[in-house]
């Protein structure tokens, strides 16, 4: 049985009836609940923000960091959560892809023991809607920070100023600010 209840404007919560991990009835002590937040990100407010290229960072990292140190599980839906415009037409309307007719919107699930469970829902919540805040890009430290990030993926990481403890060999620039050639080791 799933049941909808309302948290403010902007949220809702899905409860599960309570199973274990395995998708059986729990059994014994505090029983394994599964829950469901929507956030909804505020795209009409904010039309020409990136929003889906903040909550997915580079290559999807700090996605998956929210993910890791919240345990919970994190989803893009709705309109704009498909790279590919064209792709996402195609899609609206088959099954499994009918959130596509839906306002873009971050799902939060979460399954854990139903003493525990609002507390890392809540934290996954908190770092959400902390992400979906625009900001003016030169005060944003946490866009600074994927581009540091996707710079160090990339190889194009430029120190604006030299450490004296990092060597040429860990650096992938040299003095001159350009890339080294590629060696055989």
């Amino acid at each position: 049985m799933v049941r909808k209840a309302s948290r403010g404007n902007h949220m809702g919560v899905l409860q599960a009836s309570p199973m274990s991990w395995n998708g059986a009835p729990a059994l014994g002590g505090t029983p394994v609940v599964k829950k469901l937040v929507r956030l909804d990100v505020p795209v009409d407010k904010y039309p020409n923000f990136n929003f889906v290229g903040r909550l997915l960072g580079p290559r999807g990292n700090s996605l998956k960091r929210v993910e890791a140190t919240t345990q919970c599980r994190v989803y893009i839906r709705g309109r704009g959560s498909v790279k590919d415009s064209v792709k996402e037409e195609k899609l609206r309307d088959k099954p499994g892809y009918e959130h596509l007719n839906e306002a873009l919107h971050v799902l939060v699930e979460a399954e854990f023991p139903a003493d525990i469970i609002d507390v890392r829902l809540n934290q996954a919540v908190t770092i959400l809607e902390d992400l979906l805040k625009p900001m003016d890009e030169s005060m944003d430290y946490y866009k600074k920070q994927q581009l540091r990030e996707l710079a160090i993926l990339n190889g194009t990481l430029r120190e604006e100023s030299p450490s004296p403890h990092l060597s040429p060999s860990v650096s992938p620039f040299n003095s001159a600010g350009m890339k080294r050639p590629k060696t055989g080791r």
